[in-house]
Order: C-alpha cells, then structure tokens, then sequence
C-alpha cells in the first residue's frame, strides 16, 4: 500500500510516510496537530483509497473503553424478563458490539477512527492497551473470545487536550500535522475551489497567515475555517482589490466571524490592525 495525495485530498509526504509506516508495522496511527488540520479527514480519506470501510469512534468525556468492545444492556434484559419474554434466555441478545468488536469481526480489513482520544479520561487510553495489543478481548458474560480476523487499521486523533500514558505511546507510530504553509494552503485552496481567481486567493493566504502571526491568539484560525471564508468571499462577490484595500489601509475584515471564534481575538485583531 501506498497513500499518497489525490486529485481531491493533499497531504504532506512526511504525513503520507506515517500513514504507509503504521500500515507496514500493523501499529495504530497517533495523529497530533491543531484543531482544523484534517487528522479526521485523514481517516476517511484513507478508507476511500483502499475501497475499505470507516468505523468511527468519536470519544467524549464520559466515555469508557469498554464502550468499543461491547455493551451489555441489564436494563433491556430485565425489562424483557418481567414482561416474559423468551429473549431473556439467551444474553447475547442483549450484547451490543461497539466498534473495536465490529473492526475484529469485518468480512474485510477497516479502518478503524478512534477520534479525539484525548478527551475522554485519562484512565482510558490504559484501558485500551491490551485490546489493541493482542487485537483480542473476552465477553465475560457469553464466554465467547473475539479476535480479530485481519489487524484493522487504526487512526487515533488527539488535539493535545491532556497528556497520553507513556505505555500507550509505545505502542502507537507517531505523527504530528505540522500546520500548512501557504503553497500547500493554496494547493489545498485549488482543489476545493478549482475556479478561484488566483489573485483572491492569494490577497486571501496574505491576509490569513497575517491573522495566524498576531501573537495572543486565543484560537488561531485554522484551515477548515480558511476554507469556509474563502467560499463565503465567492458567493459574496469580494474581489482580491477589496481584499488588497483592507489589509493595506487596516480596514475591517470582510466575513471574519468564518475566521475568528471568540470576542478577545476580534478585539485583538482590530487593535493590532489600527496601531499598523
């Protein structure tokens, strides 16, 4: 296997060397960079070149490991048991497989996105160890013992939000997204809007990574939002002249609410572009 940039997604050789290295060591791929950077896109992306299915784990804080091996629904089975129903006899039709089980079991090798491990408890990613290890676990209540048929591939996103254990480290290959630089921004730019004049983009990447230099940001925008106010600019007709004037005279921006996320950075941005 070898993934690489395509007509609709661009990647960074040094990303596409990690993707090719997790795959050839059968190793999770740990993805680290800002928030905005496509380490979800990535997963998707890669799952599209392989013609192979994409099993998402998206993890919030209440999360449990346990959760992707299976749950077992007591509730269900004891409701089933007062209304007397001959489902209760037998316990598997109250297991719900999650997603690392649904990985193991696939007629055909996934990819499996465990997104934003980070956000769960810092207990988790331990709990997760042995499973990804020996790509096997025990259901306790049927007895039964499932092992992968084929090593899924597996993603795992961070956005830096806590710490991960070092023993979890170990065993992932490592990436960290370095933030685009504008030839690769406008690359990226291109393929989403193949039609855009090339002098509005360009006055658009200026005026970007000036936002992204101003030091104190609370958020930095990021390359989805850039994508996002480089549409809302096309459909409102702003041309690469207004774009010129704006940052030459330090006029308001056109549409930043698509660039800039909280009330301190606008406040931020207006002071710094009036003292230039």
């Amino acid at each position: 296997m070898a993934f690489s940039s395509t007509d609709s997604y661009i990647v960074s050789d040094q990303l596409a060397a990690a993707v090719n290295a997790a795959v050839t060591l059968e190793k999770p791929l740990l993805l680290k960079g800002e928030p905005g950077t496509g380490k979800t896109r990535l997963a998707q992306e890669l799952a599209d070149s392989l013609d192979a299915d994409l099993l998402q784990w998206s993890i919030k804080s209440t999360t449990k490991a346990q959760q992707g091996l299976y749950e077992y629904d007591a509730v269900s089975r004891l409701r089933d048991s007062q209304l007397g129903s001959d489902k209760v006899h037998d316990i598997s039709n109250y297991i719900k497989p999650g997603k690392l089980w649904q990985s193991f079991t696939a007629s055909k090798r996934p990819v499996l996105l465990i997104d934003e491990i980070d956000k769960a408890d810092i207990e988790f990613p331990n709990d997760l160890l042995h499973e990804l290890d020996q790509m096997a676990f025990h259901v306790y209540e049927t007895g039964e013992h499932i092992e992968a048929q084929q090593r899924p591939i597996v993603i795992i996103t961070s956005n830096n939000e806590k710490a991960l254990p070092d023993a979890f480290l170990r065993r992932c290959f490592f990436h960290f997204i370095q933030f685009p630089d504008e030839q690769t921004l406008a690359q990226i730019a291109q393929v989403h809007f193949p039609n855009l004049q090339p002098q509005l983009l360009t006055e658009a990447l200026e005026l970007f990574f000036d936002l992204r230099q101003i030091p104190g940001m609370k958020k930095k925008p990021s390359t989805s939002e850039l994508l996002d106010w480089i549409r809302l600019l096309v459909a409102e007709d702003i041309d690469a002249e207004q774009l010129r004037q704006s940052r030459q005279q330090g006029s308001a921006l056109p549409l930043t609410g698509a660039l800039l996320k909280h009330e301190q950075d606008v406040e931020l941005v207006e002071r710094v572009r009036r003292v230039n």
